[in-house]
């Protein structure tokens, strides 16, 4: 079956484009002008993945997003008509995975989602032991115990958590609130900022100095992501 995506903007010809070059690669394109249409199909077709405009006429784009992630994981790639940082780092902060700045290449699209969708395929594969930097950090998820230099760290439940989202996805940056969303989850009623508490506590147990972090690392205005080899 045919990867289904969903495309919202309100720039009619920009849509017309993206859906014919993303149809010639086989893939399922359904196309939304307006924040409402979009969340109409969003449940009618259930998309794996979503291109959405920063800026629409009728619903704020972080209240399409804020649906979209209380019932779906699927990527969201953010187009943005500015090159400011600011609207990068808001794209990213309310739940998109990754962003593209008009005007943009077609076929640079097109690459781009390939690639997003190949990774996110690819996450959803959970290894049940996690090895890095020849055994200095292991993570074995289905018994919950973490190892650093061979010794158990003890963590807490919410600790082991938002350690195995970043863990099982290195190198890719998750907000606050998609941490929030993914490890500790969407009926959490406490801040954004719990992260960073249980963050710092990780960090203190699995980090050879948690000043200066190679596992956890800090993206500055965006949120947090994993290293490691």
């Amino acid at each position: 079956m045919n990867e289904r995506i969903l495309v919202v903007d309100d720039e009619v010809n920009l849509l017309r484009v993206i859906k014919d070059y993303l149809t010639i690669e086989s893939y399922e394109v359904y196309t939304a002008e307006r924040g409402n249409q979009a969340m109409q199909l969003f449940h009618e077709v259930s998309p794996d993945m979503v291109i959405l405009d920063l800026m629409l006429p009728d619903m704020p784009v972080e209240e399409i997003c804020r649906q979209i992630r209380k019932q779906s994981d699927i990527p969201i790639l953010m187009l943005t008509a500015k090159s400011d940082e600011d609207d990068k780092v808001l794209g990213l902060s309310i739940g998109a995975d990754d962003y593209m700045t008009k005007p943009f290449s077609p076929r640079e699209l097109v690459g781009r989602v390939r690639a997003i969708l190949r990774r996110t395929k690819g996450n959803l594969i959970v290894t049940d032991i996690l090895e890095y930097n020849s055994g200095d950090l292991v993570i074995d998820v289905p018994k919950h115990v973490v190892k650093k230099a061979g010794e158990v760290v003890i963590v807490t439940p919410k600790e082991f958590k938002v350690l195995s989202v970043l863990a099982q996805n290195p190198h890719r940056v998750f907000s606050r609130g998609q941490l929030v969303s993914r490890a500790l989850g969407f009926d959490f009623e406490g801040y954004d900022r719990t992260v960073d508490t249980h963050i710092k506590n990780l960090r203190q147990k699995i980090e050879d100095d948690a000043k200066r972090p190679q596992y956890i690392v800090t993206v500055y205005g965006v949120g947090y992501k994993f290293e490691g080899c």
